[in-house]
């Protein structure tokens, strides 16, 4: 009997049947000849009923392929798009049906599924497109290599880029607006050994369904840090590596400080999040807008509070640093591994200690983990194997929960996402390690009860919502 690899879909085939009758009948398209079409089926229902019902149903000659249920059952949840709302199933439907328009049909699913990039590759011998879903890549769709040209040159006069250039890399934004969906798209092509990859990054969600309560700080946490960003003036940072949620978080914040009684301004590249009531500026370097060109302007525009993207160089910092000096509450994100090491690197970056300790009202990072599967994670011992030889709690973990996969999760074994955080809010004390550089601040910390990041990584496995294997990066050593 085939297997789930036997099982590829291109995407002209998939439009031969629809999500519902796939689902319905339990089948996926393999083969569409002159004569007949040919259709993977659980074994279970391969009978001379179903068969001359599907006839009927498709108006086509048919021929079946027996597959086992949790082949296709996986088969079906890779290809097809299922558990949306029936809003949802009818904006499906009508991009299908009035605009036979694969991109967009493309597009519309990747939304629908939450993902926020979609990679379209070419290889030697296949092309294929992925979806970054909570943050890993999902294969979705397998193309022909003929069909890939037309495919590239389609978003590229959608992204108004030049298609007669195949040599450079281009970038480009499609405004999506189809079936009820409104939303940016920043495209990127990048030439490759066998021709161009593009990847589309999905922006533009409105940050009103955004709450900071919700987004997984501590209750301790969210009192520090509320506190911070209540200040009237001051820098906030936040730290953490690329697709950690440091904007989400930043949207969040802006969300609870936005009010009439306040001028907000933003300087962001791309600009993720739309937000009524707060003035957004996209950064345009090939014309000379910069973050430090944007911010010597919002000084002159009678700003509250000020939001940098992200501080990238020393101009972009000491800008900062003389807004929040001035009176203004300024929140930005940073490049760092820890809470701690933000004012490391803003010191190398050659920011005086004296203005950090006087400006600086609250560090933050974090990290996104994955959530496991509530449907299908399985509960199983734990042995000291699992953990890292260097991780010296060991004996606290008696049992863990692990991701099995199941229809509800594509088989992936995990379901959303949520954020870790360690927040240091400088007060007298952490002032004075600011002023005399100190390295060693992990007993004040933990006087403190500040929780590093390995610690709120922790609290979710004991909690059963994660996996070892997902905070693994974090049980290799202490932050301080």
């Amino acid at each position: 009997m085939p297997n789930l690899s036997d099982i590829t879909v291109d995407h002209e085939t998939k439009k031969v049947i629809s999500s519902d009758l796939a689902w319905h009948y339990r089948i996926l398209p393999h083969r569409v000849t002159s004569d007949y079409l040919e259709l993977f089926i659980e074994d279970s229902k391969s009978n001379k009923g179903l068969h001359d019902e599907l006839e009927i149903v498709l108006g086509r000659k048919i021929k079946l392929i027996s597959c086992e249920a949790s082949t296709i059952e996986k088969a079906l949840a890779l290809h097809y798009v299922r558990n949306v709302t029936k809003t949802e199933d009818q904006r499906i439907s009508k991009v299908e049906i009035s605009q036979k328009d694969f991109v967009s049909e493309l597009i519309t699913e990747a939304r629908l599924l939450k993902s926020s990039d979609i990679h379209i590759e070419i290889y030697e011998q296949k092309c294929r497109i992925r979806l970054r879903i909570d943050g890993k890549l999902a294969e979705r769709i397998v193309l022909n290599k003929a069909e890939y040209p037309a495919l590239i040159n389609k978003i590229k006069i959608m992204a108004g880029m030049d298609i007669s250039e195949r040599r450079l890399p281009q970038d480009g934004r499609i405004f999506f607006n189809r079936s009820g969906l409104k939303f940016d798209i920043r495209v990127s092509v990048l030439p490759t050994l066998h021709g161009e990859k593009i990847v589309l990054r999905i922006l533009g969600n409105n940050a009103a369904e955004i709450n900071l309560s919700e987004l997984g700080l501590s209750t301790v946490d969210y009192s520090r840090y509320s506190e911070s960003i209540r200040k009237p003036n001051g820098i906030v940072l936040i730290s953490g590596p690329t697709g950690s949620g440091k904007t989400t978080t930043l949207y969040a914040t802006l969300k609870l400080l936005n009010k009439e009684t306040d001028n907000i301004l933003t300087v962001e590249d791309p600009i993720e999040y739309t937000l009524e009531g707060i003035n957004q500026v996209q950064v345009k370097e090939d014309i000379g807008l910069s973050f430090s060109k944007a911010l010597r302007t919002f000084l002159r525009q009678d700003p509250d509070v000020i939001m940098v993207g992200e501080i990238r160089d020393t101009e972009t910092a000491n800008l900062a640093i003389r807004a929040a000096l001035t009176g203004h509450l300024v929140l930005s994100t940073i490049h760092t591994n820890s809470a701690w090491g933000t004012i490391s690197r803003l010191i190398d970056m050659g920011i005086p200690s004296f203005l950090l300790a006087n400006t600086l009202n609250a560090t933050l990072a974090q990290r996104l983990v994955r959530l496991l599967c509530p449907h299908c994670k399985q509960k199983v011992f734990a042995n000291e194997q699992i953990f890292p030889t260097s991780f010296k709690h060991k004996n606290v973990i008696k049992e863990h929960f692990i991701a099995k996969g199941c229809k509800e999760c594509f088989f992936t074994g995990f379901k959303g996402r949520k954020a870790i955080y360690e927040v240091i809010p400088v007060d007298n004390h952490v002032s004075d390690f600011i002023l005399s550089n100190a390295k060693n601040v992990s007993d004040y910390f933990r006087s403190q009860r500040i929780k590093t990041l390995q610690e709120s990584a922790l609290e979710v496995l004991i909690n059963g919502e994660t996996s070892i294997e997902e905070i693994y990066p974090f049980l290799l050593d202490e932050q301080y």
